[in-house]
């Protein structure tokens, strides 16, 4: 390896056995922080047009993330349990379980912030790795 540089596998599985767990704790840091950043991302598109208006606010203070960690696999979820979330992000036109009829569009909210989040979470992740390596 010069430079920083991986040429060949057995230098990156070299670099990763000497690096892991270092990586693994960069890669955990960079994920909460993101993940974190993404629920306020997908609470300021649920504040009004074009996605969802706020009524109470409690829809969008029901956002939340929560990441885990088993050994090098990190997974962020982030999510609502709120039981309006589907309709608001999807719309919904049909008749619900009360028998009501809808015909509501999609306000997106969650799919935007992903895709705004989504790179820029792949970049800080590869730059977190190759630090430690």
């Amino acid at each position: 390896m010069s430079g920083g540089t991986v040429t060949h596998p057995d230098q990156l599985a070299a670099a990763l056995t000497r690096g892991g767990k270092a990586a693994v704790a960069a890669a955990d840091t960079v994920m909460r922080h993101n993940a974190k950043a993404l629920v306020v991302e997908v609470q300021r598109n649920a504040s009004g047009r074009p996605g969802p208006r706020v009524i109470t606010g409690r829809y969008r203070a029901s956002w939340q993330s929560d990441v885990h960690r088993a050994g090098p696999v990190i997974v962020a979820e982030v999510g609502t349990n709120a039981p309006q979330g589907r309709r608001l992000e999807f719309g919904f036109v049909g008749v619900d379980s009360n028998g009501r009829h809808y015909n509501q569009p999609p306000f997106p909210h969650l799919g935007p912030a992903v895709a705004t989040f989504g790179p820029l979470l792949t970049r800080e992740l590869g730059a977190a790795i190759a630090r430690t390596l």
